[in-house]
């Protein structure tokens, strides 16, 4: 029997990451399309603590803390703390209901000078869901549901450069055993990975201050299509991601530190064609298809990239200021949107927080738009005093 829920639950959970879900292709039309690349578990691409979320999302080149393993794990071995931990709790679709949220916490420790480990739970809760017959009976209500189990090893190869790996249990509940189309709906699990980079270095001034220039790289959520049922023709892809990006901080006095960062990011999965057969594809045969199976050509190609451009200004390590942008292409989900956020320390405690602004016109709503997101984070262990910047 078919649940009239289930298709409207569909929609709010395609709407809450702002992504077009239907992907509309005119064949030979080349320009004009929108032609959205679909994943399973979108929320593993929510950026979880508030610092990254004030900078446009990016993250994979800032200064490492304890939400690195969100976004590059191979920045631990050079936290400037031993150890550290942070919370995190988002409102989603706050201007819609007041039971979706995403929360996180994360954790990490530094076993020596060149290794660090790193743990952290990601639950998203999408309220309560009420259940009807086709005739508008009731049938129970079910609160759908995912997360994310990480778990990560980080180690210097080098003074400069470090290597990270990251393991993903991964649990979707959307549906709880409800029928459709005569197929029951399972929740869906599956395991993956990310392998992540990070270079780092100082340049020594004349006034004896140092700048720091600091790259990175990450590969996130490889790992095997899951399915909500248990036929393998519905089963799909992770968003299996690529980001690179790069750091520079500068220090403007003893007091003083500005961070510029730039991430570019591209999804890893098979772009869909007119015939839908992307599904088809493996995992491993999807990844290398996903450079060069866009029915544009490189010109779609280049439109799948995602920019983020960030700003962190930092004074006496107390208090900072940050600013940034994001912009995905108009064919792609058109997000784009500036945010903004502060930072307060004081001793071993810390708070982050946040806020976004939708920019253009047609662009798609945002779910955190007018949502205030915040992240208390807690230091732990000596200071690393060679190190000058991050917390």
């Amino acid at each position: 029997m078919i649940r009239k829920v289930i298709m409207g639950f569909a929609l709010v959970y395609c709407t809450f990451l702002s992504f077009n879900t239907s992907a509309q292709i005119t064949t030979g039309q080349i320009d004009g399309r929108t032609n959205v690349v679909n994943t399973a578990v979108p929320f593993l691409r929510i950026t979880p603590d508030a610092r990254s979320g004030a900078m446009g999302d990016a993250g994979v080149a800032i200064s490492p803390d304890a939400y690195s393993i969100y976004n590059n794990l191979s920045k631990l071995p050079f936290a400037e703390k031993n150890a550290g931990i942070a919370v995190t709790y988002t409102p989603w679709l706050k201007e819609l209901v007041n039971d979706v949220f995403l929360a996180s916490v994360s954790g990490y420790t530094k076993l020596d000078d060149v290794q660090a480990v790193s743990g952290s739970l990601r639950y998203f809760s999408l309220g309560t869901i009420n259940f009807t017959d086709v005739t508008g009976v009731p049938t129970g209500d079910f609160r759908p549901r995912e997360f994310a189990l990480d778990a990560g090893y980080a180690r210097k190869l080098g003074e400069h450069f470090s290597l990270g790996l990251t393991g993903h249990y991964i649990y979707s509940n959307l549906a709880g055993g409800q029928t459709r189309d005569n197929v029951v709906i399972k929740p869906a699990q599956t395991f993956a990975v990310d392998f992540s980079g990070f270079y780092t270095k100082d340049f020594e001034k004349d006034d004896g201050l140092s700048n720091r220039l600091s790259l990175g790289f990450a590969i996130s959520n490889l790992g095997a299509k899951l399915s909500y049922t248990s036929s393998a023709q519905y089963k799909d892809f992770l968003p299996t991601n690529l980001t690179l990006g790069g750091a520079y901080t500068v220090a403007l006095d003893e007091k003083n530190d500005l961070t510029f960062a730039l991430d570019i990011s591209k999804l890893l999965v098979p772009t869909p064609d007119s015939s839908g057969n992307y599904k088809s594809k493996g995992t491993l045969e999807g990844i290398f298809s996903s450079f060069g199976d866009a029915p544009g050509g490189m010109k779609e190609e280049l439109q799948e990239l995602m920019y983020s451009v960030g700003m962190e200004y930092w004074y006496n390590k107390v208090f900072a200021v940050r600013a940034g942008y994001f912009n995905e292409n108009k064919y792609k989900g058109n997000r784009k949107y500036f945010t903004a956020g502060m930072g307060v320390k004081y001793d071993i405690f810390g708070l982050n927080f946040s806020y976004l602004v939708p920019s253009g016109t047609g662009t798609q709503r945002n779910p955190l738009s007018n949502t205030l997101r915040f992240t208390l984070t807690f230091d732990l262990g000596p200071r690393d005093e060679e190190s000058r910047t991050g917390w």
